[in-house]
This record gives C-alpha cells, structure tokens and sequence, in this order.
C-alpha cells in the first residue's frame, strides 16, 4: 500500500496493525504513488482526493494465470486465481479509472457479505484540518514531505505541538499546484486538534 502524508493516520494504523499490510508514504502525487507502487508484486496507491489505482508486476500477473488453468490447484485456490485474474482484467493499471475502482469496491464487498456502512465503519478517521497559507518564504522538506528541513526551527515548533497531543501528527509543505504553503494537522479529537 502506497500513501501520502495526506492519508489519514487512521487509515494507515489500520492498514498496518490489523491488516499487516506494508505502507509505503511517498511525496504528493500520483506520478510519486505510481512509481513506489510499481516496486510491489500487488501495488495499491489512492491518494486523499481518490486518485488511483491498483498494480499488478508482470510476475504476479503470470502466476495469477498459471494458477488459475493449474488442474492440479485446489478449487479454493483456483478460485482465489480466477478472481485475481478477474480484477487484473477489470482495473486500469495505466491511470487507474473511477468506473472500475467503484466496480472492483462492489466486488468485494459482495463477496465478504458485507455493507457499504460496514465498510465505512472498518476504522474511523482522526480529526484533520488543512489550511493553506499564503507565505512566500522557501520550505524544504524531507521524508516524503512529511518534515521540514527549512526554515530553521520549524520543525521543531511542530514538534513541539504534536507531541502535546494523542495521535497528533502535522506537516508543513510547499504546494506543488499553487504559490502557498500547505498545512496538514490530525489529532484524537477535535479539541486536540484546535489547539
């Protein structure tokens, strides 16, 4: 699983703790999602506006149709091959696709017998806010935009902040799309979160 700073702490607790799932953050973008995904056998990247996609390697994709016309696999694992197969063919591995990430979304839920509510109530995301700040002062960043490395100080001002609070984490970056600063802020509750 690929994500940026921008994916809710949550999310990414959830992913790792109770999924075991390897989370990878990356910088702001699809281009950055894309590129980390590609070093997976099964890549997932959505960013925190929907962008994305799921990808299959080569390797994957051709043990995924060995196993599925293997006469010798069990009716489970043929079965699990068959679906794999089945989303490799449905999914947009190039841009990714709205249409069928909706659609391969529908699948699974269908076949786990669960609800778009159930789904939804898997985790709940942490409080957050975004502002933006139209500072024209030169932020360098680091560690896939989630610190700073300039101005001096900084960092250690939000550090300082963050650590006042349960499951508090904030980043400061330059946008990539506009002349402004970008600030990202989440903690366990909204009264943490607005101080």
């Amino acid at each position: 699983m690929v994500q940026t700073a921008y994916a809710n702490g949550s999310s990414t607790r959830y992913l790792e703790d109770t999924m075991k799932v390897i989370v990878r953050c990356t910088k702001t973008g699809v281009k950055h999602l894309h590129h980390a995904a590609q070093e997976f056998d099964i890549g997932v990247y959505f960013e925190a506006n929907a962008h994305g996609t799921v990808l299959f390697s080569k390797e994957a994709e051709e043990n995924i149709q060995q196993l599925a016309r293997d006469s010798n696999t069990n009716d489970e694992r043929e079965n699990a091959a068959l679906l794999l197969q089945n989303t490799v063919n449905l999914l947009n591995q190039t841009v990714g696709d709205a249409i069928s990430d909706m659609l391969l979304i529908e699948a699974v839920l269908t076949i786990r017998g669960m609800t778009v509510q159930q789904w939804d109530a898997i985790y709940t995301d942490l409080p957050n806010r975004q502002l933006k700040v139209g500072d024209l002062r030169v932020i360098d960043t680091t560690d896939a935009e989630r610190r700073t490395v300039s101005p001096a100080g900084l960092q250690e001002a939000i550090d300082s902040l963050v650590h006042k609070h349960r499951q508090a984490r904030s980043f400061v970056r330059p946008s990539g799309t506009e002349d402004v600063v970008r600030v990202y802020a989440e903690a366990d509750t909204q009264v943490g979160l607005r101080r």
